[in-house]
């Protein structure tokens, strides 16, 4: 049986979809970043990634990022920060966040784009901490691979070749698969952000390269309303 909504009742009904869409981002939090290169604001979303976005947005009430460089900026690719003093000393951190890169996309998350903020980890997929990356250009190597479903899975392509029947666990399982968790995006203040990436770069601290010749500081961050 069809359903007939009258159409000023449709109409009604789509502004009302539309307001509802347009509220629900104007809910997600946002962090303002002030820095010595200019001001840049996030937003994240805890629908999407939220262990990831409570963990970082944890960090910003303790205030962990003030004092932080950006330590690898590299022009076609990403800067990274929120890890090291201005005298490259790491600063301590609260265990890893679990990685959640899979569960955003299916969430309807976003990818590794220009704009987005991602987290940095180390070859452990489930070793994020405090250290966070903005894509500066489209980074599809960096997504999280989704895997079929199936066990074993009949067919499965990465990176040009095709295999077959693999076994579910071995794909699962498998670090290169993980990719970063997209949890946010530079929502205001890109101009800096590519500001950032222009800096000239060199060895810096324990770094043997990427590292901007002048520091760039993260004097605050701290969520805006």
């Amino acid at each position: 049986m069809t359903v007939m909504i009258p159409r000023r009742a449709a109409l009604l009904l789509s502004i009302g979809l539309a307001f509802a869409s347009t509220a629900a981002l104007a809910d997600n939090p946002k962090v303002k970043f002030a820095t010595t290169a200019g001001d840049f604001v996030v937003e994240v979303y805890p629908d999407k990634a939220p262990k990831t976005v409570e963990n970082f947005l944890q960090y910003v009430k303790d205030k962990h990022y003030d004092g932080t460089v950006f330590h690898r900026v590299i022009e076609n690719f990403m800067v990274q920060g929120g890890g090291f003093d201005a005298r490259y000393v790491e600063k301590p951190t609260r265990p890893p966040v679990v990685h959640e890169g899979r569960e955003a996309l299916a969430n309807g998350g976003p990818r590794n784009v220009v704009g987005t903020v991602a987290m940095a980890r180390t070859s452990d997929p489930n070793s994020a901490t405090a250290q966070f990356f903005i894509n500066v250009k489209d980074n599809s190597f960096l997504d999280p691979v989704v895997i079929p479903p199936g066990d074993p899975v009949p067919r499965f392509e990465y990176q040009g070749r095709v295999h077959e029947n693999v076994p579910r666990s071995q794909l699962t399982g498998a670090a290169q698969l993980y990719g970063y968790t997209v949890f946010g995006k530079v929502v205001s203040g890109m101009d800096v952000v590519n500001k950032i990436k222009a800096t000239p770069t060199g060895a810096g601290g324990p770094f043997p390269s990427d590292v901007p010749k002048t520091p760039v500081v993260i004097t605050s961050a701290r969520l805006v309303k």
